[in-house]
């Protein structure tokens, strides 16, 4: 695979074309010494669990793995907490509303995303958000085709077309007991 840095060709800020290879995750400009980090950009994934002990998936709308299960989710905005942005990207995917408040920090993952010819790395936050079984009704939207309720007990990793979600499936679905508290 690639290296992100190999994409950057010139100084951002100089238009310098002697925008070099510092150290594996930086460049820097030997004309104007602008130096740039590759770090990884947030995203999130949300296992949306209600009390029948159904969790909410969604497929796919656009590639990569279009028209494969994933996790509602996605990256953070510029100047949006990892919450706020977990919020969001549920309301924007399935309608839910969801506040900071709901959401309970799970675990995180290194991730290569592949998009538009490039792997951007993330790292990837996931949460646990519990809904009630009369909550608003799911729609989906934007980069979901479709959400749908699933019992856990009959949720299928290799469903899941992404890797990165289809591992942190395969880690709930491991440690449920431990991350929904015993109670599913």
């Amino acid at each position: 695979m690639e290296h992100p840095l190999e994409k950057f060709k010139f100084c951002p800020v100089c238009g310098s074309t002697r925008f070099e290879v510092n150290n594996f995750k930086s460049k820097r400009c030997a004309d104007c010494g602008f130096a740039y980090y590759a770090n990884p950009c947030s995203a999130t994934a949300a296992f949306i669990v209600n009390d029948a002990g159904d969790m909410l998936v969604v497929r796919r709308a656009k590639e990569p793995a279009k028209g494969t299960l994933d996790l509602p989710g996605g990256f953070c905005d510029m100047l949006e907490t990892v919450e706020e942005g977990m919020c969001r990207e549920i309301k924007e995917e399935t309608g839910l509303e969801v506040t900071p408040e709901d959401i309970k920090y799970c675990f995180s993952s290194p991730n290569v995303y592949q998009y538009s010819g490039m792997g951007v790395h993330t790292l990837d936050m996931d949460y646990l958000v519990r809904v009630h079984c009369d909550s608003t009704p799911i729609a989906a939207s934007d980069d979901a085709a479709e959400a749908i309720w699933m019992h856990i007990a009959d949720i299928r990793p290799e469903e899941f077309g992404l890797t990165s979600i289809r591992n942190a499936v395969i880690r709930f679905l491991a440690d449920k007991d431990q991350i929904l508290g015993g109670n599913n």
